[in-house]
């Protein structure tokens, strides 16, 4: 299998000093960034430079995780992992489509990911001609979605669903990002993105609250508030530069067992300072107990 990174990215920053010891450690905190659980989605890069310059991002902010998504088209996985060692880069999940999962290849998937030393899978996203409208559909997809859970669990890999809006509309008091949970089984972990259930209406401290122990990661963005500019037409802002009550989500996802807090801005107008913007944040304001899982 082969990976293609027409489209992709892999680069956030962090404003960073140099440690005697030779790795990069955040002015604020003194803490190593190779010891915080703070990651980029690639996605967010999807339009900047090439391979080489969005991994050379990377290691000069001193970044050393990264989420990746889409299809396996171009790089085998042992070249993908050349270009990744070769700037400290580890990949700790990937986004792969329904139709991926539901291809009959997940070994293949599996395969590639673990030559990349990565244990972890994450459905992104259903598209509207796949999503369901009704409770039945969430818990049919639930129940889907465990049967991937055991194909991964089998062979030490972990699985899980990350939400968008539409997943916060209640049927019968219930969101369908709960009625997909518990009809999944917890072999289904949750990656929370934190800006798309507000838009849903939910607070994401409460979620976090109620998936305690669930939560694989956060995806960790902030939506503007109304008329901002500096949404690039999202609605989304750098992580501190929105509405989100990151004093209030961050000591929650700590409590929830977040192993990561991933960094995604959909549509930056400028993505190097936005990552940069949204890492230093974070560096900042995890909890001191926050460390990246062994």
């Amino acid at each position: 299998m082969k990976f293609s990174f027409s489209g992709m990215l892999c680069a956030t920053a962090v404003a960073v000093t140099v440690g005697l010891a030779g790795g990069p450690v955040l002015a604020d905190s003194g803490r190593s960034t190779a010891d915080l659980p703070v990651a980029a989605q690639m996605y967010s890069l999807r339009n900047f430079g090439t391979l080489d310059e969005q991994l050379a991002a990377v290691e000069a902010a001193g970044v050393t995780a990264v989420e990746t998504f889409g299809s396996t088209d171009d790089l085998s996985a042992d070249d993908y992992k050349t270009e990744l060692d070769q700037y400290n880069i580890a990949v700790i999940s990937h986004h792969s489509s329904l139709d991926a999962l539901r291809s009959g290849d997940i070994q293949s998937m599996i395969d590639f990911e673990k030559a990349l030393g990565n244990d972890t899978i994450v459905l992104p996203y259903v598209a509207p001609d796949l999503r369901p409208t009704d409770e039945a559909g969430w818990q049919a997809l639930g129940i889907e979605l465990a049967g991937y859970a055991k194909e991964f669990a089998a062979q030490d890999m972990q699985f899980a669903y990350h939400n968008h809006n539409f997943e916060m509309v209640e049927y019968n008091g219930r969101t369908a990002l709960e009625i997909l949970l518990d009809a999944a089984g917890p072999g289904v972990k949750l990656e929370l993105d934190v800006a798309w259930a507000q838009r849903g209406g939910q607070n994401p401290a409460d979620l976090l609250e109620k998936f305690q122990g669930r939560v694989f990661a956060i995806h960790a963005k902030d939506n503007g508030a109304a008329g901002d500019p500096n949404t690039g037409g999202s609605g989304f802002v750098s992580i501190g530069d929105g509405t989100m009550n990151w004093t209030e989500v961050l000591p929650a996802a700590d409590a929830a067992g977040v192993e990561w807090y991933i960094i995604e801005h959909d549509n930056a107008k400028d993505i190097a300072t936005s990552l940069k913007t949204s890492a230093t944040y974070l560096n900042a304001h995890v909890p001191a107990d926050a460390a990246r899982p062994e």
